[in-house]
């Protein structure tokens, strides 16, 4: 990707940083995070123990433990045999933490990130509306239906940290890309709009949102190294997992906010000029 196509994503990402140290935005992700944080403690206290039992003994009536131990060692990994079933289950746990961390977001979060933007940068950009509270929530619920399957089936490369992180990258990417440019551009855009901008900078979407995917693999890291360290330290690791995801889908949604607006704005300037042919809805 030559300078010319990335000098808009780093303008993109400085202003996002700036934004993302500022009180308002600091204060943005309490909310969040308190909701995800009520929600999962109570689930994690009613319900990880039964789930940890019934795994225990689906290993030890299909003799996973044996398998599981062997694979492990294959890798060098024979260590982590005494853990298995709850890491197991905590990273089966985490693309639903991933559901809900974004669901809140997107309700909470992402509306003040957007007036946020626009007052700041673009307070001149006429307002289309050519998305909806529905149209968003479709384009999230077809993302995670695509997302949650693929995370699950790539868990086991876990075995081998450096793939799995490029792994869930690349996973991250498609589905920041995908959910972050349609509510980045809901407000704004016209449909037509939306789909010219999706389609002229796709590229440029896809890097924003696969390096916001290696971001959002920080915290299976943290709670990989919660379970080589200690299973008593699973409820921090969660409340701080938790708190990661919240930050980095703040900082992602201004940047892609950021982004999509100045397309936008140079989208308009060009057609306005006569540089660049309406593209069919």
């Amino acid at each position: 990707m030559n300078q010319k196509l990335l000098r808009p994503v780093l303008s993109a990402y400085g202003r996002a940083l700036r934004s993302q140290l500022t009180g308002k935005m600091l204060m943005l992700s309490a909310i969040p995070f308190l909701l995800s944080l009520l929600l999962w403690g109570a689930l994690l206290w009613n319900g990880l123990q039964p789930m940890l039992d019934y795994l225990h003994a689906l290993f030890t009536d299909y003799g996973w433990f044996s398998t599981s131990g062997s694979v492990l060692s294959t890798f060098g990994l024979g260590f982590l045999k005494t853990v298995i079933v709850p890491l197991v289950a905590l990273l089966a746990l985490l693309p639903l933490m991933v559901v809900t961390a974004l669901l809140f977001m997107g309700v909470v979060a992402m509306p003040a990130i957007v007036r946020h933007v626009s007052q700041r940068q673009f307070a001149q950009l006429e307002k289309k509306h050519g998305g909806s509270f529905i149209g968003s929530l479709l384009v999230n619920l077809g993302g995670f239906a695509i997302f949650v399957p693929l995370w699950l089936l790539s868990l086991p490369l876990y075995v081998i940290a450096p793939v799995a992180i490029v792994a869930q990258a690349l996973l991250w990417g498609w589905l920041t890309q995908r959910v972050m440019s349609y509510d980045a551009l809901s407000d704004h855009a016209s449909a037509e709009e939306r789909g010219a901008i999706i389609a002229k900078h796709k590229r440029q979407l896809m890097l924003i949102g696969i390096f916001s995917g290696a971001a959002g693999a920080l915290p299976g890291v943290v709670w990989i190294g919660g379970t080589i360290a200690a299973v008593f330290l699973f409820p921090f690791l969660a409340a701080l997992s938790i708190w990661l995801y919240v930050v980095i889908f703040i900082f992602t949604g201004l940047w892609f906010q950021y982004f999509c607006l100045q397309a936008l704005m140079e989208l308009r300037d060009e057609r306005a000029r006569g540089d660049a042919p309406a593209v069919p809805a």
